[in-house]
């Protein structure tokens, strides 16, 4: 019998397409997702992997086969199902593996307006029933629905033109300085939503890997590696571009480079559109405006978001965390170290565009390279985050505990792993959920102190 457990995460469906799953169980997730979700209809998008078109297309016969109308986007990115949920208010579908290899496929679930749908909020009832509906050699069975149900319809509707037109009334681009701008789509979905977001704005585009091709020819869709930038890196210096934007396979996040080919952190990049959504809810009468950050995050964004009167709300790493938190809250912006930023104003969804836009506004509307507008935001020297495979997760991160908690000065926290720190320096060391990984990003003032901490966490760790 197959293993749904290893298929569904934490936060999505995914995994390898035949091997793992195929239209029948897409089909069978379809049906299942209306009737735990429920509602009359639902949204469904799919990325360019060669195997996304045929799995949409049974999922939304099977949420169709439970009564709902199914409203088919095709081609899109995440963001994109997000805004057709939101502005739609219908639960979504997006088939997508994100940065995953070619063979990977899989589906990211919301609620009416782009609410998430994750282990707790649902997709645990999916899987079950998606289970009892299996037999013992892992066919599908998908029995009849129990109230007499019409089939829903399947119709089209396009939407990158909304898309587009609602994230341009968010930043106002029209009266930036002209800019080159390099952008690396990794044969993804940024290829899809570039061209019609950046149409008609003060930007010379340089298009690399726009061809949609989820066999990813080039590079992997994955920016978060730093091999995938470097071709990125490259182009900016070739042609001297004022900056660089390299989007993940289904472009729902987005990694920035400078005039230099520098990377600029994401931490960086959280603190910068912040400070942008900070002054606009101030400006609209919004006294102390919350920002999400996670505990990956570097220090950085909550002392600016201090020094600026906002209210820096710290959280545990993942967007259904961050959602939740947001909402919670009613935060303006959220922003994680893996390059996801979320907005109020975009249904608390994450939008890698957005925060693109709203660092071309910054670099358009003064005279100064990117390099020296984000070099206040780079107040720390940051490890990056380092895996180490260790087989006994607990012992070895309790073995951590004991090195570091009786110094002097030195705190502990367990909101998400182990996070200890001292007066200038942090660190985190998590346990990978899937893997035997355990996952450490250290931060201080100096990259001498970092080297210094990072080192002695990882010679505790390796043993």
């Amino acid at each position: 019998m197959r293993d749904l457990k290893q298929l569904v995460k934490a936060y999505d469906v995914r995994g390898v397409v035949p091997d793992q799953w195929d239209e029948s169980l897409a089909h069978a997730f379809g049906a299942a997702f209306v009737e735990v979700i429920g509602g009359s209809a639902v949204v469904v998008g799919h990325d360019m992997r060669p195997s996304s078109p045929s799995l949409s297309r049974a999922f939304a016969e099977g949420a169709a086969s439970r009564g709902a109308d199914v409203v088919e986007i095709g081609l899109c990115s995440t963001d994109q199902l997000y805004y057709a949920s939101g502005s739609l208010d219908l639960p979504g579908a997006m088939f997508t593996a994100s940065h995953n290899p070619a063979q990977y496929n899989g589906i990211k679930l919301c609620r009416a307006g782009a609410a998430p749908v994750g282990q707790d909020t649902g997709l645990s009832e999916i899987r079950e029933l998606v289970e009892s509906w299996l037999d013992e050699d892992g066919k599908v069975h998908v029995p009849a629905a129990e109230a007499a149900t019409t089939t829903g319809t399947l119709s089209a509707k396009e939407t990158l033109g909304g898309y587009a037109e609602h994230l341009r009334k968010l930043v106002d681009l029209t009266a930036i300085r002209p800019l080159k701008v390099a952008v690396d789509a990794g044969n993804g979905m940024g290829g899809h939503t570039v061209p019609t977001v950046f149409d008609g704005l003060p930007l010379d585009v340089v298009p690399m890997y726009f061809e949609l091709d989820g066999t990813f020819p080039n590079h992997e869709a994955n920016p978060l590696d730093p091999a995938n930038l470097v071709d990125l890196q490259a182009k900016v210096r070739e042609v001297g571009a004022d900056i660089g934007l390299a989007f993940d396979g289904d472009a729902d996040r987005c990694f920035v480079i400078d005039e230099n080919g520098d990377p600029v952190s994401p931490s960086a990049i959280t603190a910068l559109v912040a400070e942008r959504e900070i002054a606009r809810a101030q400006a609209g009468g919004e006294a102390n405006p919350t920002i999400i950050h996670n505990l990956i995050t570097s220090w950085t964004v909550p002392e600016v978001v201090r020094d600026l009167g906002g209210v820096p709300v710290r959280t545990r790493v993942g967007h259904s965390f961050i959602k939740q938190e947001m909402a919670n809250t009613d935060a303006v912006f959220g922003g994680e170290h893996s390059a996801h930023y979320y907005f109020r104003d975009f249904w608390r969804a994450d939008t890698g565009m957005l925060a693109a836009l709203h660092v071309l506004a910054a670099l358009g509307g003064q005279d100064g390279p990117l390099s020296a507008l984000t070099a206040k935001y780079e107040r720390y020297a940051a490890s990056g985050e380092i895996n180490s495979t260790v087989a006994d997760q607990a012992a070895a991160t309790e073995k951590v505990r004991a090195a570091y908690a009786g110094l002097e000065g030195v705190t502990t926290d367990e909101l998400d792993g182990l996070t200890v720190a001292g007066p200038d320096w942090w660190f985190n060391l998590r346990a990978s959920n899937t893997e035997p990984l355990l996952r450490l990003n250290a931060e201080a003032k100096d990259p001498a102190k970092m080297a210094e901490l990072r080192d002695g966490v990882l010679a505790i760790v390796r043993g």
